[in-house]
């Protein structure tokens, strides 16, 4: 059956089929498109931002509070990079929970690291920043930077080791409890998270529970950030204050 002309006398145009990702395999650590160039220092930008980076010196354990945009993940990142080059740490070890927003995503293929890769990325991006690409890519071979699923994590003792566990409100009482009892000699563990902000169904994060008890305890730093300290867009503090 032949193709109809347009109307307009022009020839029918032939369209060209491209791949949406064209690169064979796809890294987490690629930063051709990131927006951010490396950072050598960071420095806290509001009074509870100095009192979380203050937290992770004197603290081994500290847990970090506040709604999305306020630098939790990307502080707790900076603070491990920072005591692994000083010798302070002899690994970083990264996790969170493989939760969805809202939509599921089904089996991804590969192996464990390129299946948690999605969830991760914000990780391996505020990685990225701190240690550029090749270096980061070098840790990850070389097992300095390590990707420790929640589910893999029980039974382990995590010794010499910066330990960040991101999107903590993805939880349950019983996995964070879980969590925080793998912190070993000379480990330092951060716990990120919006309680406000959880995927699970209601009454099933723990986080906010878990916050308000380890409180009391004088060697366990809580800081709460608010929408003061978000550094992201202007628009998203407004937002989330009616939303």
């Amino acid at each position: 059956m032949a193709k109809r002309a347009p109307r307009n006398g022009t020839q029918p145009r032939t369209e060209t089929v491209v791949a949406l990702y064209p690169q064979a395999e796809w890294s987490p650590v690629d930063e051709e498109n990131r927006d951010q160039s490396y950072v050598r220092k960071v420095r806290p930008r509001s009074d509870n931002q100095q009192r979380l980076l203050d937290a992770f010196q004197r603290h081994n354990l500290t847990l970090a509070l506040g709604p999305a945009g306020t630098g939790k993940t990307y502080l707790a990142i900076a603070s491990a990079v920072e005591a692994f080059e000083e010798g302070r740490v002899s690994r970083i070890v990264l996790s969170r929970p493989a939760v969805e927003a809202g939509e599921s995503l089904g089996f991804l293929p590969g192996d464990m690291q390129e299946k948690l890769a999605p969830y991760l990325r914000p990780l391996y991006d505020a990685l990225s920043d701190r240690l550029g690409g090749k270096r980061l890519r070098q840790m990850l071979g070389d097992g300095s930077i390590e990707i420790a699923p929640i589910a893999f994590m029980r039974g382990r003792t995590l010794n010499n080791a910066f330990v960040v566990i991101d999107e903590a409100q993805n939880c349950t009482y019983g996995q964070i409890k879980m969590l925080l009892t793998r912190l070993g000699w000379h480990s330092t563990m951060v716990l990120t998270g919006d309680p406000d902000q959880t995927d699970l169904l209601p009454g099933l994060s723990g986080l906010a529970d878990i916050a308000r008890r380890l409180e009391a305890l004088p060697d366990i730093a809580v800081v709460q950030l608010d929408e003061h300290d978000i550094v992201r867009h202007p628009l998203v503090a407004g937002m989330l204050s009616v939303l």
